[in-house]
């Protein structure tokens, strides 16, 4: 990337952006015209208006990350591709910007150096608002020295030109014609990463239609590796993509902290979902004494037993336990007529309801209800059992001094308890309070307007057009979020496509997670078994795949090792075969420096005047579990027999020029 050519796109997306601040403003001058025309026909007006307002709201959607990438051709055209099409009146419609949607943005997407489909450049732009802050090139004429030239390139903070070693075995498993799950497995360097992502790409454009609407889940290791891919897949108009660690799957946490061993196999075992059930159960609970009721005419007690009744058609219903709370409050109800009746001395139809109806509306009982049958969030669910109900459901090893010091591995329990807990209505309550002052306020202007003594009775009148629900529509904010904030925070919400990096360290409760997420069970899932480091994680693809997909999932294994030199996949062998004996290592297609070895030698001094470089450790600075995915030139591994097998060889394997091993003398010895 030149300093010339930065400056050149840089004017050309500024460019761009001109444009459509003229064509928004055209839009907006339109419908500002459309709303005070007083002679247009009013149902000509109504259509007018609708139709710029759509095209209003679409051109202020379009301005972040407008213009989002280029490609070049053999014959020389050239196609810039963004969120929506422009075009040049001045020029016989020429397209200044074409429309991601459009077919000639479909190489954009779909083109890989095993198939380029004529194109020889494609450019990715990086921007951060109107702003280009650089862009990176995948070149799709590749000879194979111009391939080893790629992969022997110095590694940049962000995944570059990996279309560049894309060839047959992975261009196979980017156009799968697979509708479920595909598991793309393969070792250090293969490519996995960059296949799995490219394959996001080139289904966002042949299925652009459901995506758009619904969207992709990006599920990453760490936040790291996140940061290291995110500028692969370029934003695609209305389709957008959510990425995310295990630690921020459920909407308001985030969280990197890592539970203990022990706990992590409790909590990712499905074992939890019954853990989860108990505690709700746990919050079912019955009067230790009497609650007495003062009704008009006699003091009636709440007793255990008429709770324990209520309690169990409650549980009867089948609903879930924040849903069923209405019920519990009727079925206590229905349980002190009787006795109320009897206290009395009187029983006919009449007395019983008004008890009923004294009874349904008494401030004592809805507060005993509520302390029985508690209205419950997810958090105020575990908070209370880490709190120190875990001890009486046989679990004390959940105490934890700050319950609501969330770790990765209570994010799929609280996505579970939201689940069986079930939505206590509050918020769609409270939104249909609003809806219906809203509607009523326009069922009011629609009545003036249709009383207008100065109308003819022929005339077209408001109501004949709209109705007040339409009104009040046309004043409720519209939502110009993109898709992945929408969709982050809504935890119901389904995407098209769900892809899992590093998913071996996936525990079966996370598994549960992403299920939800994609109930039509399309995904892509990337790993390999032989770098599991989560005793929770997943030792065979079929034992998980089974449970969710059966008969709809198939495997890939990636062979061809573009990373990492021969020298260090033989040094990590040994690694290897510690963490599986049958295992084979990918074969590595380049050579370089072997391995160095060395005691008590500061891991700074092997720093490179060029290119990237990372100290791995147990103890920091970057650990073998935050380094998974991540590439760097030159490697200092620290101490790694003080690592786990899959550690180890996780470590070992991230240089893509140097390697160094630091050892302790002290520890050597």
């Amino acid at each position: 990337m030149t300093t010339g050519e930065l400056s050149a796109e840089r004017h050309r997306i500024a460019f761009l952006h001109d444009r459509l601040d003229r064509e928004r403003a055209a839009a907006q001058a339109g419908l500002e015209a459309a709303l005070r025309d007083p002679h247009e026909q009013r149902w000509h007006r109504e259509v007018t208006v609708r139709m710029l307002s759509e095209q209003v709201n679409r051109l202020k959607v379009a301005d972040e990350g407008l213009c989002f990438g280029r490609i070049d051709t053999a014959d020389g055209e050239r196609t810039y591709v963004g969120r929506v099409g422009l075009f040049d009146e001045e020029a016989d419609w020429a397209p200044l910007l074409t429309d991601w949607r459009a077919p000639a943005a479909r190489p954009f997407y779909t083109a890989t150096a095993a198939r380029p489909e004529g194109v020889v450049l494609r450019r990715h732009f990086h921007t951060r608002g109107r702003f280009l802050e650089g862009f990176h090139d995948d070149e799709l004429d590749m000879t194979s020295a111009a391939l080893l030239a790629a992969v022997n390139a110095p590694r940049a903070e962000v995944m570059r030109d990996i279309v560049a070693t894309i060839q047959a075995e992975q261009d196979e498993v980017i156009r799968l014609p697979h509708e479920g799950v595909l598991v793309i497995e393969g070792g250090p360097g293969t490519g996995k990463t960059a296949v799995a992502l490219h394959r996001v790409a080139y289904l966002l454009y042949t299925r652009r239609e459901r995506l758009s609407r619904q969207g992709v889940l990006v599920v990453g290791p760490n936040a790291g590796f996140l940061r290291h891919i995110s500028r692969v897949l370029p934003s695609l108009g209305e389709t957008d993509v959510v990425f995310a660690t295990p630690g921020e799957l459920f909407p308001g946490v985030r969280t990197d902290r890592e539970d203990t061993p022990a706990l992590q196999a409790l909590k990712g075992g499905l074992g939890a979902v019954d853990l989860v059930r108990e505690a709700i159960v746990d919050r079912e609970e019955l009067p230790v004494e009497p609650v007495r009721l003062e009704l008009e005419d006699v003091v009636v007690e709440l007793t255990a037993p008429i709770a324990a009744a209520a309690r169990d058609v409650a549980r009867a219903s089948g609903l879930k336990h924040n849903e069923a709370g209405p019920l519990f409050h009727r079925a206590l109800v229905d349980g002190l007529v009787a006795p109320a009746l009897t206290l009395i001395g009187e029983d006919w139809p009449e007395l019983a309801g008004d008890v009923r109806r004294e009874l349904a509306r008494h401030p004592d009982l809805r507060r005993a209800a509520s302390a029985l049958w508690p209205v419950l969030t997810p958090q105020e669910l575990l908070a209370d059992l880490y709190a120190g109900r875990c001890a009486a459901l046989g679990h004390p090893g959940l105490l934890r001094a700050d319950p609501a010091a969330w770790t990765v591995s209570d994010v799929p329990l609280l996505d579970e308890a939201a689940e069986q807990l079930g939505d206590d209505g509050r918020a769609e309550r409270a939104a249909e309070r609003v809806r219906r002052a809203e509607v009523e306020y326009a069922r009011g202007v629609l009545e003036v307007v249709d009383t207008d003594a100065a109308m003819h009775e022929d005339e077209l009148r408001a109501v004949d057009l709209v109705d007040a629900e339409w009104l009040a529509d046309r004043h409720t904010e519209v939502d110009h979020r993109v898709l992945a904030d929408r969709a982050a925070a809504d935890r119901e919400w389904t995407y098209g496509h769900v892809v899992v990096d590093e998913a071996q360290e996936l525990s079966e409760m996370d598994w549960r997670v992403l299920a939800r997420r994609s109930p039509n069970r399309s995904m892509t899932i990337v790993g390999d078994l032989a770098q599991r480091q989560a005793d929770a994680g997943v030792r065979a693809w079929g034992r998980v795949l089974d449970r969710y997909v059966p008969g709809r999932w198939r495997y890939r294994r990636l062979t061809v090792n573009y990373r990492t030199p021969a020298e260090i996949v033989d040094f990590a062998a040994r690694a290897l075969a510690e963490v599986d004996p049958a295992a084979t290592a990918p074969t590595s297609i380049r050579s370089g420096e072997p391995p160095l070895e060395v005691a008590g030698a500061d891991p700074g001094s092997f720093r490179p005047s060029t290119g990237t470089f990372a100290v791995i450790g147990v103890d920091g600075p970057l650990t073998p579990r935050a380094a998974k995915g991540l590439e760097f030139d030159v490697v200092v591994v620290l101490d790694p027999e003080r690592m786990a097998p899959a550690e180890r060889y996780v470590a070992l394997t991230r240089a893509t020029r140097r390697l160094v091993v630091v050892r302790d003398p002290v520890l050597r010895g």
